[in-house]
């Protein structure tokens, strides 16, 4: 109920456009967790699907985002358009396509569309967001595991919620929910189990184990209980490769800790050579915090 200065409706505004954009955009939620005065999201982006969308497909897509040029329209009429017509339409469908498989517009969607309505609660104008958002390229699977177990136990680590299931407004809680009912949510990324050939798309965990994970992190969070009992560790930190003193540590610090290219020293050194670059920030940490350790 909204009174005073309370706006935790706002964080119901934030999660429902989450999921609304995330269905028209190439983009799939792996994570979320909205806090009080900001929001984490972990995105796959699938280009593939983006890119096997007939032209009618996408000019639908943009058309619920953003008023379609009159020639779109035209075309979705069934209008006879010409040949220096058609070649204009194809350069514009191309371009709303790349929009739609790209993670800044899909933030600017987001956030534009959240200030509007803050602004227009408060009777007001001007900026509402702090700054631009900030993005981290997750390379392998124990960056993808250790942001999205960061970004789930977020409320814990606030004091806002004591476990995962009462975390509201956030992926854990949403893929708790289902699992209780047999289920995994249709607008989360799903897990389909551990890497493999012919894997379908989803996160290359199974469920239960990444469950039992982030519970098992959530314990461990309090400055009073940060030592670990070994015996008790998760398998899937076995399979990972990560230690779990490290993995507790990433639990806490992972945001802090890197902030642009995320995974094994490998992985990252691969994505610079393609990136052109010579160096990133935070490979230091990836070789000792992501590097394969026995549990």
């Amino acid at each position: 109920m909204k009174s005073g200065n309370d706006y935790e409706h706002r964080r119901e505004w934030i999660e429902s456009r989450m999921h609304n954009l995330a269905s028209i955009f190439a983009l799939d939620i792996a994570a979320y967790a909205v806090m009080s005065n900001h929001y984490h999201i972990v995105l796959y982006i699938d280009k593939e699907k983006a890119l096997n969308w007939p032209d009618t497909e996408v000019i639908l897509r943009w058309q619920k985002l953003f008023k379609a040029s009159n020639l779109a329209r035209r075309y979705l009429q069934g209008d006879t358009l010409d040949h220096c017509e058609i070649r204009k339409l194809k350069e514009i469908v191309a371009l709303w396509r790349d929009r739609l498989m790209d993670l800044s517009w899909f933030m600017r969607c987001l956030n534009e569309s959240i200030a509007r309505q803050a602004n227009a609660e408060d009777n007001c104008t001007g900026r509402f967001w702090e700054g631009r958002f900030k993005s981290q390229a997750l390379l392998d699977e124990r960056a993808l595991a250790a942001c999205m177990a960061y970004v789930d136990l977020n409320p814990i680590r606030a004091n806002m919620a004591k476990t995962p299931e009462d975390s509201n407004h956030t992926s854990i809680q949403q893929r708790i929910r289902a699992a209780i009912l047999g289920e995994q949510p249709k607008d989360l990324l799903p897990f389909v189990g551990n890497e493999r050939l012919n894997i379908p798309k989803g996160l290359p965990f199974q469920l239960d184990h990444y469950l039992e994970l982030v519970d098992w992190s959530g314990r461990h969070l309090a400055p009073r209980k940060r030592g670990f009992i070994a015996e008790s560790t998760p398998p899937i930190l076995k399979r990972l490769g990560i230690s779990p003193k490290h993995w507790l540590y990433l639990n806490r610090n992972f945001e802090s800790r890197f902030k642009g290219l995320v995974g094994s020293v490998e992985t990252v050194q691969q994505a610079c050579i393609q990136l052109n670059k010579r160096w990133v920030h935070g490979i230091g940490d990836c070789r000792r915090l992501l590097s394969a350790a026995s549990c």
